[in-house]
């Protein structure tokens, strides 16, 4: 609230002295209501700088001023070439504002790569006071755990989530794969889930990189810019990030120091979707996406059993689950209960009661005159 005062009194001022000066040459209204936009731009200005980190601070200033030392040896050659008047003034001025523009811009991109640790005293702590940035990758968003992360508190700073990813999340969603637009839709949902919790800090940038096609490149690229972390899941991402001196957070290394959800010998429901690699396996999936391969299930491909875990592989590519499917105990509890039937005695066995022979075995001569 101070400093929105402090603001309207400058632009107040700036407006009064205008007003009594007249420096635009206009009436004294008319120069009051310029003087009234002149610092509010510069209000405007200030705002927008307090946002800038002290590294592009840095760099546009001193891009600003190569800039200008370089218009000013640009105006040494326009005062020999050029002959006094108008022209001259005009393309002087014109290229004193171009260098300068220049030198601003590109010393503001180029401030992130300055060393200000290196110089210690009050730049030494410039590192340390910045923002942590993390960038969630699709895989980690599909995987739902994330969330259950972000609400224990575990996650600081600023959930960066990048435009890209979530063009490669809506077209997973709108997938014709029943199984794939699921995972998406899931994806999304995890979204929207983090974005609800008041204690973590979500950021959708629209930072791309044209020049690059694949989405696991464009995160790496983009941690480099904003010195974050990649939140992921994905092996092959956690390798090539970790090359190219990214640093990463990789969920299955969390998930493998912590006990697992299920252990050898509970009982859990899965739904059979396709075979598996080896002979009579089954392939089931968890909501996570978790891999379950069940033996002696081939058969039972697009049902729903009960099997038992018999182990848990986790590894940093991900956790796979193993289990057994019994096929005596499914038949022992699916089989009907059917009613004995009576026994019925046979032709011949009761006593008395001549057994009847077929006459085809009856051995008959020839009666003889």
């Amino acid at each position: 609230m101070e400093l929105i005062v402090v603001r309207l009194l400058f632009v107040i001022v700036v407006s009064v002295a205008c007003y009594f000066i007249a420096p635009f040459q206009l009436s004294q209204f008319q120069d009051a209501g310029v003087g009234a936009l002149v610092g509010a731009g510069i209000v405007l200005f200030e705002w927008k700088l307090r946002t800038v980190s002290l590294k592009r601070l840095i760099g546009a200033a001193i891009g600003s001023i190569l800039g200008i030392c370089g218009a000013y040896l640009f105006a040494l050659v326009i005062r020999s070439s050029v002959p006094p008047g108008k022209t001259q003034n005009f393309l002087q001025i014109l290229v004193m504002l171009l260098m300068a523009y220049v030198g601003l811009i590109v010393g503001a991109s180029k401030g992130d790569l300055l060393n200000l640790s290196a110089l210690g005293g009050i730049f030494g702590g410039e590192k340390q006071g910045k923002r942590s940035y993390k960038i969630l990758d699709t895989s980690v968003i599909i995987d739902g755990r994330i969330a259950d992360i972000a609400e224990t508190g575990f996650l600081d700073g600023i959930i960066v989530t990048p435009q890209f990813v979530l063009r490669e999340l809506q077209l997973v969603a709108d997938s014709s794969d029943s199984l794939k637009r699921n995972r998406g839709r899931r994806g999304l949902d995890v979204l929207q889930r983090l974005q609800k919790m008041a204690t973590l800090q979500i950021q959708i940038v629209e930072d791309d990189f044209p020049a690059v096609r694949e989405v696991d490149l464009k995160l790496i690229e983009l941690a480099k810019v904003y010195e974050g972390k990649i939140i992921t899941n994905d092996f092959n991402l956690n390798k090539v990030a970790q090359l190219q001196g990214v640093e990463v957070l990789n969920i299955n290394e969390l998930a493998n120091s912590l006990k697992p959800i299920v252990l050898p010998g509970e009982i859990m429901k899965v739904f059979i979707l396709k075979e598996g690699k080896e002979y009579n396996q089954g392939v089931a999936y968890l909501d996570d996406g978790t891999m379950v391969v069940v033996d002696n299930a081939r058969k039972m491909i697009g049902k729903t059993i009960d099997v038992s875990v018999t182990s848990v592989l986790q590894t940093t590519a991900g956790k796979m689950i193993f289990g057994k499917w019994d096929e005596r105990a499914f038949a022992r509890t699916s089989a009907p209960n059917v009613p004995a039937q009576p026994s019925v005695p046979t032709t011949g066995a009761v006593s008395g009661a001549t057994p009847v022979v077929p006459g085809a075995l009856v051995d008959s001569k020839p009666v003889t005159s």
